[in-house]
């Protein structure tokens, strides 16, 4: 989907940046004491004991078991069944393997009240490997590698890569802000797929390579090419290879798996200060990006409902997740890649207009709802109008009010 800039102002980020700091500051205190599950285990409770409606969570995952992706388990076959008949360079680039069936956890009050299907399946995740990508960055950010947001991606590269992504007029204003919202609109070729061939824009193949040229930060694209420039980007500020920098960081500290594996393609390897390093990319759309089950995708969604605390230890900054929270303003309902926010409650009716969802082709969904003390994992459903149905029934079934 493309969306014109609805409103370029400083001021309305600032604005959105200062409410959702205090939003988050007051989500942290709320659940200061609450339950951070150790390594290799998660607490159950029963519905009952959660405030749920246990025969209206039980229809509420049988909805979601009634709605799967109708699309082929193979999913080398089935990304060259969609992405290959609308993208004429399509190829792919890095590993695939075949799904599971759906399944999925809801989380609440932060114990497990159900779970259903191969829970424990290491999967393709698709574009929730944005999500993992941007909080990486996030990382660099709060250790001041990144020291501004606004300042230009190309002055923290070497000179040879400089010049040879951001050598040009249109490329070099791109900013780090830019690139985590998907508005660069960055115009190149890295490995060996031109920006133009991701999701191209024209009716004619000749049309392709001609699109129309945007000013960095004026329109919102999504765009695997550049995502994965962000990742190539972010390695060489982090001068390490960024599974290991996610494993250290994140998934260790918060007990997940050794399970997950975050990888590149088979031509996204370079030469980083006398070592051989794959630069990982932003999804799977070309192969690739993070395999992981849907335990370690709770978790690191309970990290998120959590502020970025961990058992008293801050994993994330909350300035950063109010940052990605915060509405970009050439697409309101997109903050950093891929923390897809609800205003209005537009895109899910039946969600809190302050629900967050991490979003993956297929759909690999992780939901975040502060309101209701939930994180709802649900893989492989089939479109956005069964997901909304099936949040809606996960919150119907609710009989206490959020506490």
């Amino acid at each position: 989907m493309l969306f014109l800039m609805l409103d370029p102002t400083v001021t309305r980020r600032r604005f959105f940046y200062a409410h959702l700091c205090f939003f988050a500051a007051i989500t942290v205190r709320l659940h200061a004491a609450d339950y951070f599950p150790p390594r290799g285990e998660w607490a159950k409770k029963t519905p009952g004991e959660l405030g749920f409606d246990a025969a209206k969570l039980s229809q509420a995952i049988v909805f979601a078991q009634a709605n799967e992706n109708p699309g082929a388990k193979d999913l080398a076959e089935e990304l060259k069944n969609t992405f290959g008949k609308r993208e004429p360079l399509f190829k792919i680039l890095g590993p695939t393997q075949p799904r599971a069936a759906l399944n999925g956890i809801v989380i609440h009050r932060g114990h497990v009240a159900a779970e259903w299907g191969d829970t424990a399946r290491t999967d393709m995740t698709f574009s929730v490997a944005k999500t993992f990508l941007t909080t990486v960055t996030g990382l660099a950010w709060s250790r001041g590698l990144i020291p501004n947001l606004d300042a230009r991606v190309g002055e923290a590269l070497p000179t040879a890569e400089r010049e040879q992504l951001f050598g040009s007029a249109h490329n070099a204003p791109i900013t780090w802000d830019h690139l985590l919202r998907q508005t660069s609109d960055w115009s190149g070729t890295l490995w060996d797929m031109p920006d133009w061939a991701d999701r191209p824009v024209g009716a004619t193949s000749a049309d392709h390579p001609n699109r129309p040229r945007h000013a960095p930060g004026t329109f919102f694209k999504y765009n695997d090419v550049r995502v994965n420039l962000l990742a190539l980007c972010t390695l060489h500020v982090w001068r390490r290879p960024l599974p290991d920098v996610l494993r250290e960081e994140v998934m260790d500290p918060i007990g997940a798996s050794g399970a997950w594996r975050w990888t590149g393609y088979d031509n996204s390897w370079i030469e980083l200060d006398g070592r051989r390093v794959q630069s990982v990319s932003g999804g799977g759309h070309f192969g690739g990006g993070m395999f992981i089950n849907a335990w370690d995708l709770a978790r690191f969604g309970y990290l998120f409902l959590r502020g970025g605390q961990w058992a008293g230890r801050e994993i994330v900054s909350e300035k950063w997740i109010a940052l990605a929270r915060t509405p970009g303003p050439a697409n309101p309902a997109y903050g950093f890649a891929n923390w897809y926010l609800n205003p209005d409650r537009k895109s899910l009716p039946a969600a809190p207009a302050s629900s967050v969802r991490f979003v993956g082709n297929g759909q690999n969904i992780v939901y975040l709802d502060w309101e209701h003390d939930l994180v709802v994992v649900v893989r492989w459903i089939k479109n956005d109008e069964a997901l909304n149905a099936f949040l809606g029934q996960i919150i119907g079934a609710m009989v206490e009010s959020p506490q």
